[in-house]
């Protein structure tokens, strides 16, 4: 029994001396890394110590490296049927028309200066906080200094933790109730730090951005990162149509649109079967199909690439457009659902290794079906006698992978 204990004594010591060197390498690390981009950024030495004062990394976060932290996937690049279920896209509706009944001139306010519509605005409000009702409890500076000191994205991280003390510096936010996601965005709005510091915005005039407690500033900030992303007034973002077979899936992307005549020429129609009109998704449209063709078909503006630089996904984007449209109007998906999905992000990385060898462009090889993966898949399909579907099956990763 004494050699037991003496084991755990001596592994626990062990393993509380081997935190305790890590926690001096982190520390050492504030101050020879962090704190001269923060002091070049215009971060005085008392904000800094106060922001990092007794800080230790949160291990407990995802895609650390390498304390064994598993891959952490959104879900919005998952398959895209559970998430525009007209049910859930319906519930976020319902919920934003509650907001702009009790927001309305807030909201008509930032659609005269930003030219994005209410509905718009409420949709991307719900979805990424449910109307500033969701949870937001992580550390800012704490999550963001652990992703930036041992995260599997430093880089990415680093400028995000500088720009979190320039917040705290510009006296924002205090350091207490500055709270994040597990992956650092910020408040209700869920801002990358960076973004904050570009596109927060004072919606109610009392001199802070206060994109934590203040709706007018929520509101004002969406708004305002839209705008300066390029929306345009009075474009729609799209509108779900019907695509002929004859219709190549392959054209899809932005940088395959056509003007709404030429679709109209090749026989694409409105989901509901009436002909295609500007008002429905402006003078050129991109076709989109989130799960080629196992799914239903969009034709998209400019504005939904727009959303994207919100969030990359595709389904983001559609639900932000979607919800948007149903805050006026009951709509519904009236293209249906294949069987979607049954293989894992592992076996699309592996055939997107594949395509890329042979020279399609597929984006990145990050295991998601994004529009450049399909668009390679349906061309590999057309060239190979394959069904042309555009979207990963079993006689694509068996043949690819």
């Amino acid at each position: 029994m004494k050699r037991i204990a003496l084991f755990f004594a001596t592994a626990l010591a062990l393993s509380t001396q081997g935190a305790a060197a890590s926690d001096a390498a982190f520390s050492r690390w504030l101050d020879s890394k962090v704190w001269p981009a923060a002091q070049a950024s215009g971060v005085t030495r008392t904000t800094f110590e106060a922001a990092v004062a007794g800080l230790e990394p949160d291990l407990r976060l995802p895609d650390l490296k390498p304390t064994g932290g598993g891959e952490a996937f959104q879900a919005e690049f998952q398959s895209p049927v559970a998430y525009l279920a007209d049910n859930k896209l319906d519930g976020l509706a319902a919920g934003a028309r509650k907001r702009y009944a009790t927001n309305k001139a807030v909201l008509d306010k930032v659609a005269r200066a930003t030219g994005v519509p209410a509905g718009i605005v409420l949709a991307v409000w719900g979805k990424e906080s449910a109307f500033g009702a969701a949870k937001i409890e992580k550390d800012a500076i704490r999550t963001l200094a652990t992703q930036a000191y041992m995260g599997s994205r430093r880089d990415e991280f680093f400028p995000e933790l500088v720009a979190a003390l320039v917040i705290l510096q510009e006296e924002h936010i205090s350091r207490a109730a500055m709270k994040s996601s597990w992956a650092g965005a910020l408040g209700q709005p869920q801002f990358m730090p960076t973004k904050f510091l570009t596109d927060a915005v004072d919606g109610d005039g009392d001199g802070r951005r206060d994109i934590w407690n203040s709706t007018p500033d929520v509101l004002a900030s969406i708004g305002h990162f839209l705008k300066s992303r390029g929306w345009k007034a009075g474009v729609p973002w799209g509108v779900e149509v019907r695509l002929p077979a004859s219709v190549a899936c392959s054209l899809e992307g932005p940088d395959q649109g056509q003007s709404l005549s030429a679709w109209a020429k090749a026989g694409v129609m409105r989901a509901d079967g009436r002909p295609l009109a500007s008002g429905d998704v402006g003078p050129v449209g991109h076709l989109l199909m989130p799960a080629g063709r196992m799914g239903p078909a969009f034709l998209v503006s400019d504005n939904f690439y727009v959303l994207k630089a919100y969030n990359e996904s595709d389904v983001y984007a559609l639900t932000i457009g979607m919800v948007g449209d149903r805050v006026e109007k009951a709509q519904t998906i009236r293209g249906g659902w294949g069987k979607v999905g049954g293989f894992t992000r592992s076996d699309v990385r592996a055939v997107q290794k594949r395509l890329e060898g042979m020279g399609h462009d597929v984006g990145t090889t990050d295991g998601l079906v994004g529009f450049r993966t399909r668009v390679a898949i349906g061309r590999w399909q057309a060239k190979n006698g394959f069904p042309v579907t555009c979207y990963p099956d079993k006689a694509v990763i068996s043949a690819l992978k």
